[in-house]
């Protein structure tokens, strides 16, 4: 099973919020559905501009610390690398047949 870590912004790029999950087209859609989380201070974070697809629950977990320790600059860096255009990636393919980005974790195991 894939673990996968995403970053959504909302549509002015003002927010970036990293996630983690087991099921990505079930957070999508939660994301999506839902107005505005209580928990986010920004207005709704929906575009996906970013993912990973990990082998393993802890190097997904190792990988999600390591990106929330980002900061903004190395945030954008590490998007801008695969989306450049900042391309809502839920919307260029249907979540039904979503395909991980290979990114320089993907499929790897960190120790």
């Amino acid at each position: 099973m894939n673990n996968y870590i995403y970053i959504l912004t909302d549509c002015n790029r003002t927010c970036l919020h990293v996630g983690m999950t087991h099921d990505l087209n079930k957070a999508i859609k939660t994301y999506k559905e839902t107005p505005g989380l209580f928990f986010d201070a920004c207005s709704k974070v929906s575009r996906l501009v970013y993912h990973e697809a990990l082998a393993s629950e802890e190097a997904a977990l190792c990988r999600f610390n390591e990106i929330s320790t980002y900061t903004r600059m190395q945030k954008e860096r590490l998007i801008r690398k695969y989306n450049p255009n900042w391309v809502d990636l839920g919307l260029v393919r249907p979540l039904a047949i979503f395909t991980p980005l290979s990114g320089p974790y993907s499929g790897r195991m960190l120790s």
